[in-house]
């Protein structure tokens, strides 16, 4: 999942980005209305975070271009606006959530990945594919029964193949979802993190590499899982 946090204090911005990422979410911060229409342009965001009352640009002008544009980026208000005809307007502004501040950080990620099952087609927590079992919710993973000790980013590389089902995935489709911004179009830390993570996941090997393409799930291993996932252990 990728989310765009918007919030001119720059304090709390780092705080919820910080947050995020050590629970396996790619963040990227922007700090004013027009800069996080620019980042929108041109990053695949599911979710954004979003302060009402920005300086400048107000953030219900950033939600109006937002749906004009016809994205399907989710949006999750911020504000310290207490009273129900304010909550009522921000949401008919086409937001699809709304959090008052103070909040706690387990409520605001609990919303997050609430509007993140939205965006994306409806996946089961726990995904198999070839003895490797990820349980999404708990960041845990395991081949054939033996735990895995997976960085963030490995974490999330893996669970990006394994939702594809068998896909060809891109480097730079990768470099999209799983790594921030300032990762440009550099391919090597996907190369460097997909090398990690097949040394920690042994044989037979199950990431296979389509020369010119990008990266899957071998084919033979797909076949041979159970289905795309299960709900539960």
């Amino acid at each position: 999942m990728r989310v765009l946090v918007v919030e001119d204090n720059a304090f709390l911005a780092e705080m919820i980005a910080d947050g995020m990422r050590r629970d396996a979410i790619t963040v990227d911060v922007a700090l004013d209305g027009v800069s996080a229409l620019r980042k929108l342009q041109f990053g695949d965001y599911d979710v954004l975070v979003l302060d009402r009352d920005l300086p400048g640009m107000h953030g219900d002008e950033v939600c109006r271009r937002l749906v004009a544009k016809g994205l399907l980026t989710r949006v999750l208000m911020l504000t310290a606006s207490v009273t129900v005809p304010e909550r009522v307007e921000g949401l008919s502004l086409g937001a699809d959530d709304y959090l008052t501040k103070p909040f706690a950080y387990e409520e605001l990620l609990a919303r997050v990945l609430a509007l993140g099952r939205r965006v994306q087609p409806a996946l089961p927590p726990v995904i198999e594919r070839a003895g490797i079992t990820l349980d999404t919710a708990r960041r845990q993973a395991d081949r054939d029964g033996v735990a895995l000790s997976l960085t963030r980013k490995e974490f999330a590389v893996l669970e990006t193949l394994m939702r594809a089902n068998g896909a060809v995935v891109s480097g730079e489709d990768l470099i999209e979802k799983v790594w921030e911004e300032n990762a440009g179009y550099d391919t090597n830390p996907v190369r460097v993190a997909l090398s990690r993570l097949r040394t920690k996941l042994g044989g037979p090997p199950v990431i296979e590499t389509v020369p010119g393409a990008g990266y899957r799930i071998a084919p033979s291993a797909v076949s041979g899982s159970n289905g795309p996932g299960r709900a539960g252990r």
